[in-house]
């Protein structure tokens, strides 16, 4: 007697394989049964070829989510399914291996798909079209001897405000592709137009809805076009083969991750400790009434958005003692390092931008903190000048093409800022603009080069990158009509002092590349995801800030005659707050929430 077409959704999947192997009418497709329970893609390879495929599935886990390989000539798999036999498998399932003989010499790889988790999706109220696309992207896999192909990912629309739930069902389920490998911007995939997918059918985005990737599993298929065998099989699409495998594990190993705000993700332990960094720098113990500046998880998207940056400029500079030589503060130097440290020690390309007037005594400076093993390595220290419209262009990329950007991101630390006027003002309201280079030409430009991201910390409203919050600096902050910034960056960082806006990205850093969930996203999947070597861990760890270390810069800027910015003091203090105890208890306590415990941020 045929079951009703309704009831085979009820059906378990040991129920559902007889059905399937006797060609049940009703079953075209795995699509929508066995509900609850893994569904896996089917890779059959000569054994010659098995090693070297699974060891590309072990370096590219979040699109071949390795499920189990089987024994040469095995075609049952006891691990995942009972009373299972792949050559059993009728042809709208395997087109080409159904009635394949012999099976002496072949391998089965059993691989995660991503029909495990969209019950799951439905159930939290995510919408799931019908419709899958999937695209290849620029983005190569690990490649492991004759197996190489850039990653194909699957698309699907989310809305905006369900990003979050998406994410930590999907998160939950690795053997399903696990959490996303990208949100938003295709472009960043190296995907130019998503109305032509390679596989599948367009998938049209609905007004509120969010573009998100997940790895696919289709990157098997191209692997092993790629490789050119003589001979392999895979299944049809939509006929998945059903295990008998819970569709997630019953408890996450790791604590979901959030949804950032800028299409990134991050755990939420190492979310809520970046958070708390924020809290710890917004204090204002110079009582200039910064904390009316604050905009939430503007350090936290700024991190964000470093951490993926591959090549980072870094400017300071605040002449406020005009009538002393030099006329810079303490403010901004020390917090410029400390993000250029990190920033080296993990990777990423640094260089210093100063004004000529200031390039010697930077270079001093930095020569001074190498010497003193403050920095492990000298930073490239540049000066841009204005030499006709298209400078801007010429500094930020190459051969000035705004499609070859020499940096991802600005960074503007205490570097002081145009006001409406075009003049640039010291917090008593005078002009210094004698003293100051048009870098704010700079970060106007990349507002309209794809690909460069702007960050600016300040901490009175009249520097550079403060331009997004000029309203609230005019209203609010003393003679905040005459020299808020106009300026904006990407985020804006507030600090009661611009250094410790710097110690804070640090730390921030370091929290995103110890946060396997962040790491993960960062690589799109790809790699092992073992644990991070412990002398790489003591690496990242020493270039942290640290009192020792801030006391040293600061203590060097006073002998070359450098000034506290509100005082005016030649003095080891920073906006009049001397280092003991005011400056080096925020670093200790910034130290203390990011070293909190030795165990990675999950």
């Amino acid at each position: 007697i045929m079951e009703p077409s309704h009831r085979l959704h009820s059906l378990s999947p040991a129920e559902l394989r007889p059905l399937i192997r006797q060609e049940d009418p009703r079953i075209r497709t795995t699509t929508g049964l066995a509900n609850g329970y893994q569904q896996a893609n089917v890779v059959i390879l000569p054994s010659h070829l098995a090693d070297d495929f699974e060891a590309f599935c072990r370096r590219n886990p979040a699109p071949l989510p390795l499920l189990y390989r089987s024994q040469t000539g095995e075609t049952s798999c006891p691990p995942l399914a009972r009373d299972a036999d792949i050559s059993l498998t009728p042809p709208f399932c395997f087109p080409s291996a159904a009635h394949h003989s012999p099976w002496s010499d072949m391998v089965c790889f059993y691989l995660g798909c991503s029909f495990g988790f969209e019950g799951r999706l439905k159930k939290a109220g995510v919408p799931v079209r019908n419709v899958e696309q999937g695209t290849n992207t620029a983005v190569p896999c690990i490649p492991a001897a004759v197996f190489s192909c850039p990653l194909v990912v699957t698309m699907r629309p989310v809305p905006a405000g369900m990003l979050d739930a998406a994410v930590e069902v999907t998160h939950l389920n690795p053997l399903a592709h696990g959490a996303p490998v990208h949100i938003g911007d295709p472009a960043l995939l190296g995907i130019q137009d998503l109305s032509r997918p390679n596989y599948g059918e367009q998938v049209q985005l609905q007004p509120g809805d969010v573009p998100v990737f997940w790895a696919c599993g289709v990157t098997a298929i191209e692997a092993i076009i790629s490789s050119k065998p003589s001979l392999a099989f895979s299944h049809s699409p939509g006929c998945m083969f059903l295990t008998d495998i819970p569709d997630s594990s019953p408890s996450s190993p790791t604590p979901p991750p959030s949804e950032s705000p800028v299409g990134s993700l991050a755990s939420q332990r190492a979310v809520a400790k970046i958070r708390q960094l924020a809290t710890i720098i917004g204090e204002d113990p110079g009582q200039r009434g910064i904390q009316a500046l604050f905009v939430e998880d503007e350090l936290l998207r700024s991190c964000l958005a470093l951490s993926h940056a591959s090549s980072v400029a870094i400017t300071t500079g605040f002449p406020t003692h005009y009538m002393h030589s030099p006329p810079d503060e303490t403010d901004g130097p020390p917090g410029a390092i400390a993000m250029a440290t990190m920033l080296l020690s993990l990777g990423k390309l640094v260089t210093m931008v100063t004004d000529r007037r200031a390039l010697e005594m930077n270079q001093a400076l930095i020569d001074e903190a190498v010497r003193t093993g403050v920095l492990k390595t000298a930073i490239p220290l540049v000066t841009f000048e204005d030499n006709g419209p298209d400078s801007a262009l010429h500094f930020l990329c190459h051969d000035g093409d705004p499609s070859k950007p020499r940096y991802d991101h600005l960074v503007a630390i205490e570097r002081t800022g145009r006001a409406r006027d075009g003049n640039y003002y010291n917090m008593r309201g005078i002009n210094i603009k004698h003293l100051v280079d048009p870098i704010d030409d700079l970060f106007i430009a990349a507002k309209n080069i794809s690909g460069i991201i702007t960050t600016g910390i300040g901490d009175g409203g009249n520097e550079l990158g403060m331009g997004q919050l000029k309203d609230r600096v005019e209203e609010l902050m003393p003679n905040g009509g005459l020299i808020a910034c106009v300026v904006p960056a990407d985020y804006a960082i507030t600090a009661g002092v611009s250094n410790w806006g710097g110690y804070a990205v640090a730390c921030g850093l370091y929290l995103l590349h110890t946060c396997p969930s962040h790491q993960r996203y960062r690589k799109k999947g790809l790699g092992s995801e073992h644990s991070i070597p412990q002398e790489q861990l003591q690496d990242w760890t020493a270039n942290l800030p640290s009192v020792d270390k801030e006391e040293t810069i600061l203590s060097t800027l006073v002998r070359f005659g450098i000034r506290s910015g509100k005082t005016g003091n030649l003095a080891m203090e920073v906006d009049g707050l001397t280092f003991h105890p005011t400056h080096s208890d925020i670093i200790t306590r910034l130290l203390e929430v990011t070293r909190g415990s030795t165990t990675p941020s999950l």
